[in-house]
């Protein structure tokens, strides 16, 4: 059989199953073969290079989950300028252990605000003022040649009204409309809206958008120019599909799948992660390993602990949806760790969370291009003594600096009057407090606590990315508001451009940026040595007691044992938390010392102390 016919013959069970939940059996006599033939095209004009990353991809599955990933993300224009200028900083990248970079979107959007780049207009063309696609298709060439995957943003919930397909459902093309969700009259929208959020209630509100062209109600929920897909239309399906085999077959490696727990509609829910989801995604991801076996998928769903493990692939779509899963619940218990430097709300709700299927990843980080919400969930709060909502109102205002003593420098983002939702911008500096430090004893607290927070999603198992600048110390943006579009968006603070000048102090370790670069740096080589970080491996919470977590990796090479102190102070704990898993001679990493205990059987861990633990006598690195 050739290639293509065992491919066919590996996935079209998945794509079988998916469609038949999706858009019932009647559907397949035609559908499928459309969806066939889109991918046999697609797998005919893949180029030779690619072809042989599909078969690399193939011999080691599991390349994602290796203790060397590391990610980075950033705006092109905001990183280096153009396409074509990213690879004058492949080196900075490397320096880091960078090999998965997500260039945020990048494919041509709506003219003035257009929501950061996701209200696409064209998905088959890049930005001009980017580059081409040819130059996109040399820079994935020139990152595959240093060892770093290209990540590319793919919009699915929604079209900016600008697109070929809403301006000819505007103009009144039937085939077009049904590409959308339209409405005559408020009767539905209305209904619908009774149980749906809003997600950006201070400058979008609702979800509903009245578009005089048209004369009918269109579903928007983001904002009133990016108009939501209808995914119950096959054709959709057919064109998403086809797009993603062009991004395949440019040299894109990850999909990012944006606003995905969006895509299915359902009256009387709040129309998020509904299993239709998972059911699309696997018919994209049966089709894409096809054509492009080299490619992943990986979800863009911010949603709370007990819906995020869904997207990683579980029940009957377990191993046949996404890849990747950005890991939310961590990067909000960082921070509220942090806060609070008490360890116990983390280690129950991390504690809680089910396991993840043994080829998913986590994408761990400290923060992305958005805002940070508190996604602190109200039964985990109340299990550890806390009251969910005055929680969430207490990290607000801490990482606003509203609160007394509070070191942190972050913005208040879409304060929702009703609810109280109060959402957090800000750079990995500015929530520290590094951006505020005065003097040496803030700085160094500060230091730690950046250093620390890196650790630990460098120590938890996935792949942990960096956010641009973040390496390098960058406060918020000063002057966010003065570019066209964004005056009404602080997350534009938290987006700075790479400066030149803390860029040129990254060797300087007497130098803030030098000392900050220095650590990630240090996390990234260790990281890499270590087959215990290996992501099949889950972390454990192994203990937490005041402001001590420990966690746990059984690692077929032996146990690891991560101890993060979150509090300024000097503090201890017994030395059995560590010798009662087995170790005889533990060994810090990170430090690249031994681990002894004192006459009383008690460790110190020194403020904001991050060690990782292995049984050795020596450093493997």
């Amino acid at each position: 059989m050739s290639t293509w016919a065992l491919r066919v013959e590996r996935y079209r069970d998945d794509l079988v199953d998916a469609v038949t939940q999706v858009y019932g059996a009647s559907s397949r006599p035609t559908l499928i073969p459309r969806l066939l033939g889109a991918a046999e095209r697609a797998f005919a004009a893949r180029s030779a290079d690619l072809r042989e990353l599909d078969e690399r991809r193939l011999l080691r599955p599991d390349w994602l989950q290796q203790p060397d990933m590391v990610g980075y993300a950033a705006y092109t224009e905001r990183f280096a300028g153009t396409l074509a200028d990213v690879a004058d900083r492949v080196g900075h990248l490397r320096e880091l252990g960078v090999t998965y970079l997500h260039l945020m979107p990048l494919l041509a959007p709506r003219p003035g605000d257009n929501d950061g780049g996701y209200a696409v207009a064209d998905y088959r063309r890049v930005r001009p003022d980017l580059g081409t696609t040819d130059d996109l298709a040399a820079l994935a060439v020139t990152l595959r040649a240093s060892g770093i995957s290209l990540v590319v943003d793919l919009v699915l919930n929604h079209v900016a009204r600008e697109h070929e397909w809403a301006r000819a459902a505007a103009a009144g093309d039937p085939h077009y409309q049904d590409y959308f969700l339209t409405f005559s009259d408020r009767d539905e929208p209305d209904r619908y809206s009774a149980t749906l959020p809003e997600v950006f209630p201070d400058f979008a509100p609702g979800n509903f958008t009245f578009d005089t062209e048209m004369n009918r109600w269109v579903w928007t929920t983001f904002h009133s120019w990016q108009w939501d897909l209808n995914w119950a239309n096959p054709d959709v399906l057919v064109e998403f599909a086809e797009i993603i085999f062009f991004l395949a077959n440019l040299g894109v490696e990850v999909v990012r799948l944006d606003a995905i727990a969006f895509l299915w509609k359902r009256m009387g829910t709040d129309c998020q992660n509904q299993p239709e989801v998972h059911a699309i995604t696997q018919i994209l991801r049966a089709l894409t390993h096809m054509v492009a076996p080299a490619v992943a998928f990986k979800a863009e769903a911010i949603v709370g602990p007990a819906q995020l493990v869904a997207y990683l692939g579980v029940g009957r779509h377990d191993g046949r949806i996404s890849d990747l899963a950005y890991h939310n619940s961590l990067m909000v218990q960082i921070w509220s760790m942090i806060a609070c430097a008490d360890t116990r709300l983390a280690a129950h709700a991390l504690g809680s969370l089910p396991p993840t299927p043994a080829t998913g990843t986590w994408i761990c980080y400290v923060r992305c291009h958005d805002d940070i919400g508190w996604a602190i969930d109200d039964a985990d709060a109340a299990a550890v003594g806390l009251d969910g909502a005055a929680h969430r109102r207490f990290l607000s205002d801490w990482y606003s600096g509203e609160f007394p003593e509070s070191p942190a420098a972050g913005l208040v983002f879409q304060a929702n009057p009703r609810t109280g939702d109060r959402r957090i911008s800000g750079t990995a500096a500015a929530l520290t407090g590094l951006q505020t430090a005065t003097d040496d004893a803030s700085v160094d607290a500060a230091l730690g606590r950046m250093f620390l927070i890196h650790a630990i999603i460098y120590g938890w198992g996935g792949i942990p990315v960096i956010w641009s600048g973040d390496e390098l110390g960058t406060p918020n943006d000063a002057h966010w508001a003065a570019e066209p579009g964004h005056a009404d968006d602080n997350r534009w603070a938290h987006r700075p451009r790479l400066d030149p000048a803390r860029l040129a102090l990254r060797d300087d370790t007497t130098t803030v940026p030098g000392r900050v670069f220095a650590g990630l740096r240090h996390l990234g080589r260790i990281r890499s040595s270590l087959p215990h970080l290996h992501a099949r491996v889950p972390s454990e919470i192994a203990w937490a007691d005041g402001p001590v977590l420990v966690t746990l990796r059984r690692a077929p090479l032996g146990p690891m044992i991560c101890v993060y102190n979150v509090s300024a102070r000097t503090v201890s704990f017994p030395v059995e938390v560590i010798t009662g898993h087995g170790f005889a001679r533990p060994w810090d990493v990170i430090s690249d010392r031994a681990v002894t205990a004192d006459a009383d059987g008690l460790l110190w861990l020194t403020p904001y102390a991050a060690w990782w633990v292995i049984e050795t006598a020596q450093n493997p690195a």
